[in-house]
Formats: C-alpha cells, sequence, structure tokens
C-alpha cells in the first residue's frame, strides 16, 4: 500500500511538473526517462534469453509443452477478444471519413517512416549469427536462439558440464534480478520523469482532436479489454483482478510510461514473482513468450485503424471484411515484437501492401504517443494476467 501511494504520488507530481512549461525543468525530466528507457533495455535482453534458457534447460522440452501450450491458448482468447471489441466499438460508435487535405497533410509524415516489407519481416527473424540479434535487440531472434540452446541443454546427457553450464546461467539470472530489484528501488522518479514529460507534450499542443472518433474507438476499446474482458478471464478461474493488478502495478506504470513491453519485461518478471507469488519456473517462461506475443492492445489498434484507413479509402466494410480482419490483426498482433511503435508500423506495412491511403497514418503519428501507451500498459497487463491464470492451472 505504501509503495502504490508513492508511485501515485510520483505520477501526480510529474504531471504538475510537466504543465509548469519550464525549458530546465522539461529537459532534467527528458533527461531522466531516457536514462531510465536506457537501462531497461539494457536489461531486457538478457533476461529474455536466460529466462527461456533456464526454463527448457531446468524443465525440459516436454513439462514446458503443457506451460507453452496454456501460455498460446490464453493469448490466443485474449488478443481475439480485444480484436472483437474493437470492431465492435468500430461498428457502433462510427468513425466518419477525413476531408481530402488534411489526408494529404498526412501523406508527408508517412513519406518518412521506414517501410519494411512482411517478408523482409519474417526473413529478419531468422538469425544468421549469434552476436547480431543481441546488438539490435531481436527478441524473436534471440528466443529461437534461446529455445533452440534451452531445449538442446535438456537433452543432453547429465553430466558435471551439463550442471556447470546450467548453474552459470542460473547464477547470472539471479545476479540480473538483484540489478532489475536495484532499480525498481528508484522507479518513483522514473515514473515522474514520465509523467513530466508527457504532461509537457499533452500541453503543447502534441494530442489532436481531429479524429476524435476513431481515437475514441481505439481507447475505449483498451479500456474495457483492460477493466471488463481480462479481468472477467481471471474471475472465470477463481482469481481476484483486483488483487492480481494491485500486485502487479510497478509493472502496468513502467509500460505505461516506456512504451515497450520488452523493456518492462525485467520489471513485469520480478513485480510477478515477488509481489504476485508466481512461481519462478512459470514466470520466467510465460512472461518473455508473452512479451513477444501476447499483443492485445497491439491486435485492436491493427484492426480498428486498418478499418480506418481502408474506410478513407472507398473499401465497403461488409461483415465478412470486418471478420477477415479481425483475424489478419491477431495473426499480425502475434507476430509483432514488443517494441515502441512497432504496432503502428506493422499497420503501415499492411496498409500499403493492399494500396489503401496511408497517408491517414501521418494524421495519426501525433496521437499515437499517447495510444502507445496504453496498449503497451494493456499488453503488460494482459501478460500478467495469462501467466497468473497459466500458474493458477498448473
Amino acid at each position: 500500500m505504501k509503495d502504490m501511494i508513492l508511485w501515485i504520488g510520483a505520477l501526480l507530481l510529474g504531471a504538475v511538473l510537466g504543465l509548469l512549461g519550464l525549458h530546465w525543468l522539461d529537459q532534467t525530466m527528458e533527461f531522466v526517462t531516457v536514462v531510465y528507457t536506457r537501462l531497461f533495455q539494457l536489461l531486457a535482453v538478457p533476461t529474455i534469453v536466460l529466462a527461456v534458457i533456464s526454463t527448457f534447460a531446468t524443465f525440459g522440452s516436454k513439462g514446458s509443452g503443457r506451460i507453452f501450450g496454456r501460455t498460446l491458448t490464453y493469448t490466443l482468447l485474449t488478443t481475439f477478444a480485444a480484436a472483437a471489441v474493437g470492431a465492435l466499438l468500430f461498428v457502433l460508435i462510427a468513425p466518419g471519413n477525413l476531408p481530402v487535405e488534411a489526408i494529404g497533410r498526412g501523406g508527408e509524415a508517412v513519406a518518412e517512416a521506414p517501410h519494411l516489407s512482411y517478408y523482409s519481416h519474417l526473413i529478419g527473424l531468422i538469425p544468421n549469427n549469434v552476436v547480431k540479434p543481441l546488438l539490435e535487440g531481436n527478441v524473436l531472434s534471440l528466443l529461437l536462439l534461446a529455445f533452440a540452446i534451452g531445449i538442446g541443454l535438456s537433452k543432453l546427457p547429465d553430466s558435471e558440464n551439463k550442471s556447470v553450464v546450467i548453474k552459470g546461467l542460473l547464477g547470472l539470472q539471479e545476479l540480473l534480478f538483484l540489478l532489475i530489484r536495484w532499480l525498481i528501488w528508484t522507479l518513483p522518479l522514473g515514473i515522474m520523469a514520465f509523467a513530466a514529460q508527457l504532461s509537457a507534450q499533452v500541453s503543447s499542443g502534441v494530442v489532436a482532436d481531429s479524429i476524435g472518433k476513431y481515437v475514441l474507438v481505439v481507447l475505449t476499446g483498451n479500456v474495457i479489454q483492460f477493466f471488463v474482458v481480462l479481468p472477467l478471464f481471471l474471475m472465470v478461474r477463481g482469481l481476484n483482478p483486483v488483487r492480481v493488478l494491485g500486485r502487479m502495478m510497478p509493472a502496468v506504470l513502467m509500460a505505461l510510461f516506456t512504451k515497450s513491453s520488452a523493456a518492462t519485461l525485467p520489471v513485469t518478471m520480478n513485480t510477478a514473482e515477488d509481489r504476485l507469488g508466481i512461481r519462478s519456473n512459470i514466470a520466467r517462461f510465460v512472461l518473455p513468450i508473452c512479451t513477444t506475443i501476447n499483443m492485445n492492445g497491439c491486435a485492436a489498434f491493427i484492426l480498428v485503424t486498418s478499418l480506418f484507413v481502408m474506410q478513407n479509402g472507398g473499401t465497403p466494410l461488409t461483415f465478412p471484411t470486418i471478420l477477415t480482419w479481425i483475424v489478419i490483426s491477431v495473426v499480425s498482433a502475434v507476430g509483432n515484437a514488443g517494441v515502441p511503435m512497432g504496432c503502428y508500423f506493422l499497420t503501415l506495412s499492411l496498409m500499403s501492401g493492399i494500396g489503401a491511403p496511408v497517408a491517414i497514418m501521418g494524421i495519426i503519428l501525433p496521437i499515437y504517443t499517447i495510444i502507445d501507451m496504453v496498449e503497451t500498459a494493456e499488453n503488460v497487463w494482459s501478460d500478467s494476467c495469462v501467466a497468473a491464470l497459466v500458474d493458477h492451472d498448473l
């Protein structure tokens, strides 16, 4: 309870500091946010790799199969639910089309955005050396390597060499968690800085209101998924959603401001084990996987944005079309990496592939910061729910 008051206090203080409009203060807060983001990104990559390798090596691929099966089931169920909620809200709220001149201005922003084909994205997941994925922080490539190494270790016959390797991995993991706990101890300072930076951006007019209904659909969908759908999943399995959310609040708040579920992973894992009481073998296996494939907020964003862009391009949004794009959004979200703006560029790539008016993505770009924050917090909350459900079931 004391920690919760401290975090909320830091959040409110940061919001007030950001509204003051002091240039030197904004620069200081920006410096602190950059430091925190870099430190969490530094810890995120080894956390993912060590967690997956040590879990497979220690518990074996057979035991991990049940955990992975439950994780995948809950991931797909929650992601489909998020996309379905987004589709329903889009039909009910019915955002209108944008003026032609506004779409023209949006094209200038999109022209500066990097374009990546889905084929290139998939080929890029296959590592051709060990160092490159580590340097680039390519989460999916690292997971492929970690799976291979972990399963390989589990299949090796018991020997002193195998024991030394596994003990070394577990020792490195313990050291990493010690560093994470130190960083979490200073988390209120980071929350204050992130809140101040966001508050300054909002007060300076970064958030636009020209496409209010579209934003309303996206944010309302995230709120319903966060406070209604995911708690229902927990309640059906006999878990108290208020307790689970209260315990996982440090991770959810960190995700809100870092806008990266991968960068938040060290906090998510530490919080799940120490505060929520999830068994380490479950948390260290489920959460790294969820960080990569469990993208509730991303699925909703891809669906709603795709429908909005296609509608502006003159595509009739029939029931079969919406149903098809629900499936596409879920599959795309599962294949997306948990990095800042990953959903935005993935949606841009999908819209480019079907010849939709991608200039609209340029109009969405200025307000995507807020959307990205909310959907990342939802993704981490969903990861936490899946971990809690798997731990409860097994």
